[in-house]
């Protein structure tokens, strides 16, 4: 259930680009470019074409495809697998990246458009050397404030998120605690036993949903 939350507190934060307060004057490159990705997934969502029937295959493309603008899949991927990953040999670590970005994108997909009249501060931010932490708040239409800090790390003229810590609750540790009670339980085939599972109901459900909304048009 935390996790769910997460991801879905990460999905409406990620959509508010149209919503943050206005620019403050602390503001670095890891928060101007986590602004400017999220002022990227906005325009997509505010897109009258892509808003279309049969056009929401076309609009999920383009939100994947700013989601590995946004995330540092491979270091988020590494982080999530922890000890485990240093036994993965390049074939499995190349399997397992495309699955946990595959549960991630598919989660944030699901969420993004669930949220409405929430508003993003940006509170501040810290920078070591490759590595920063941009402080944020989502504040509710109700007045709730609920603080969410991006982790971040520069690679090459990039800043990437590699994990969302909200309300104290980080994103890789929940599932680095789920994989490992996995393959702790069952095994490292398990967990990608799982993972497929997971993807390929994805696939279905997208599959159905379509052809729902093809059938409606008609």
């Amino acid at each position: 259930m935390v996790l769910r939350r997460v991801c879905g507190l990460v999905a409406a934060v990620l959509t508010l680009g149209a919503l943050v307060t206005a620019r403050p004057a602390w503001a670095g490159p890891p928060t101007e470019q986590l602004r400017a990705q999220m002022d990227r997934v906005i325009k997509v969502l505010e897109d009258p074409e892509l808003k279309r029937d049969g056009r929401q295959a076309e609009r999920r493309a383009a939100i994947r495809r700013l989601a590995n603008d946004i995330f540092d899949f491979p270091e988020s991927s590494r982080r999530s697998l922890g000890p485990h990953w240093n036994a993965r040999t390049p074939a499995e670590r190349e399997q397992f990246v495309k699955l946990y970005a595959d549960l991630l994108e598919r989660s944030y997909i699901d969420k993004i458009e669930m949220y409405s009249g929430e508003r993003i501060q940006f509170v501040g931010e810290t920078i070591e050397r490759n590595h920063a932490t941009v402080r944020t708040r989502l504040v509710t239409k109700a007045g709730t404030e609920t603080p969410v800090d991006y982790r971040m790390h520069r690679v090459g003229d990039r800043w990437l998120t590699y994990d969302v810590n909200i309300e104290g609750v980080s994103m890789v540790a929940n599932y680095r605690a789920q994989f490992n009670k996995i393959i702790q339980a069952s095994g490292y085939a398990s967990l990608v036993s799982k993972l497929t599972e997971k993807q390929e109901q994805g696939i279905e459900a997208d599959r159905d949903g379509s052809i729902r909304k093809a059938s409606q048009t008609k």
